[in-house]
């Protein structure tokens, strides 16, 4: 007996060492995300966690440009109403299922049916998808769609098991089922997401972590403390002011990228009771607002130098900026003749944000600006989900939500302003608008479709249904244990080729 008992506590240590070998990441995340089904979430973080759980037919690579995937190579016809596109074989889902051109057929079609779905707008362009065979799938055009490869770089494009999705239905973030590097475990809303490494990823040998632990943190002062105390391995979206202290410590690294997103105020001008206000129905009251907000100052204090002032959807030292409709500076002389008339001495407003500190000091430095030409603004500091809930349900008069950027402009754009747009929460209308946005979506000329983009920014800088107010850069910070990984102007984190030290 002494021998197999010996044999036992042996093989029983071996596998507690093993299992404390095991390389787990830590992250922190700035906020905890909303439901995880790439047909319905619309949060950065939910893309975050995508990142690592769901790959798409396409990807963006370090230089931005769009790289294979789950599809390997892809072709236009002649007048780009066909995009046809070769699929990776050998591909399996989290549950053992097979990733072929049904699948990628009956994801696309969940995304552009499925009641809760908000990819519709994403795929507006798309009349049908077919499979030509096990390996290759064919998008036809209603007209042709330069932006359909950008949207299949993202959450449109992430392929998830239809076994798993025909028996969850609108539930699938419960337990959502893809083909990415990690497959899901467990989530405890608002305390962790874990992920573990899916061992039939099709490019496994590339993945060196066995477990992947997701924290959501939105107070940066505490996310720091834990990226310091090394209760986390890496930080996202780090606050400006904490670039100095992880640059100070031994023990971590500093990394950022210019962000493509924006800072933004969404002002509730159509959706439910709650537009009817005099800041939704005129928009020189909404012009005032903007006059009064110092956004270099706030680029200055609250982003401590590292972001830009804006007043587009896309940045100032962008290409797809417009240079005729300037940033504009502060007049509060200007937001007081425009306040005057429209007949309103002060008016009170809420003003919804997430409890976010940095968020928060922005929306307080705001506060005090908009008062000086007569805006009494009460700030209403929820937690992040739930003011994205509250803007759909059309609960706020003016809020806070920022939007973390895509490769192609359109992403920038057409699905928040256009009548139909997905994330519309605004519900904002004007057909001159959807026009342009369309006619933007269609060209493969990047100089029309620059004149198209100018157009509308005209437009909406006169109606402000957005108030624009900045674009911020990205920062992360790791523990010196952490290697491999590699910044994106898009923010994402990808843990391919991602290792940690014991």
């Amino acid at each position: 007996m002494k021998p197999a008992v010996f044999l036992t506590t042996t093989l029983t240590a071996l596998l507690l060492s093993a299992s404390a070998m095991a390389a787990e990441l830590k992250i922190g995340l700035a906020n905890d995300p909303d439901v995880l089904d790439p047909a319905q979430s619309r949060t950065f973080v939910g893309r975050i966690v995508y990142t690592a759980m769901c790959d798409k037919l396409v990807d963006v690579g370090p230089d931005l440009a769009i790289v294979p995937q789950l599809a390997t190579e892809w072709t236009w016809s002649e007048g780009g109403k066909e995009l046809k596109m070769k699929l990776r074989k050998g591909v399996k889902f989290h549950d053992g299922t097979p990733f072929n051109a049904e699948a990628v057929v009956a994801t696309i079609e969940r995304n552009l049916t499925l009641p809760e779905s908000r990819r519709k707008s994403e795929l507006a362009s798309v009349e049908k998808v077919e499979a030509n065979g096990e390996d290759e799938v064919t998008f036809k055009l209603k007209s042709p769609d330069v932006t359909l490869l950008a949207q299949l770089a993202d959450r449109a494009g992430m392929i998830v098991s239809p076994k798993a999705a025909k028996e969850l239905g609108a539930k699938f973030g419960s337990h959502p089922v893809c083909a990415g590097p990690f497959k899901f475990v467990e989530r405890v809303q608002q305390d962790r997401i874990v992920l573990e490494k899916f061992a039939d990823y099709w490019n496994k040998d590339n993945v060196f972590l066995d477990k992947v632990t997701y924290l959501p943190i939105p107070d940066t002062t505490v996310r720091l403390a834990n990226l310091r105390a090394g209760d986390l391995d890496m930080g996202t979206e780090m606050a400006p002011s904490d670039a100095a202290a992880i640059k100070g410590d031994a023990n971590l690294n500093y990394l950022d990228a210019v962000n493509l997103g924006y800072l933004a105020l969404y002002v509730n001008v159509g959706n439910g009771p709650a537009a009817d206000n005099p800041l939704g129905k005129d928009k020189r009251l909404r012009q005032a607002f903007s006059l009064a907000l110092d956004r270099e100052a706030i680029m200055q204090i609250v982003y401590e130098g590292t972001a830009l002032a804006g007043n587009q959807p896309f940045p100032p030292n962008g290409p797809w900026f417009n240079k005729d409709v300037p940033v504009p500076a502060r007049d509060v002389e200007k937001a007081k003749a425009l306040m005057k008339e429209a007949g309103v001495d002060r008016l009170k407003l809420d003003f919804s944000v997430t409890n976010n500190p940095v968020i928060l000091q922005a929306a307080q430095m705001m506060q005090a600006m908009v008062a000086e030409a007569g805006f009494d603004v009460s700030l209403k500091a929820t937690e992040f989900a739930t003011l994205l809930d509250e803007e759909t349900a059309g609960k706020y008069q003016i809020a806070r939500t920022d939007w973390s950027g895509r490769v192609d402009p359109d992403g920038n754009i057409h699905q928040f302003v256009t009548c139909k747009g997905g994330l519309n929460d605004m519900k904002y209308c004007n057909p001159e608008v959807d026009k342009l946005l369309n006619e933007a979506r269609a060209s493969t000329d990047n100089a029309a479709r620059k004149q198209k983009y100018d157009a509308a920014a005209k437009i909406l800088n006169d109606e402000l249904p957005v108030i624009y107010f900045g674009h911020q850069a990205w920062i992360w910070g790791l523990n010196k244990k952490v290697s491999g990984f590699v910044p994106s102007a898009d923010g994402m984190v990808r843990l391919v080729g991602v290792k940690k030290a014991d």
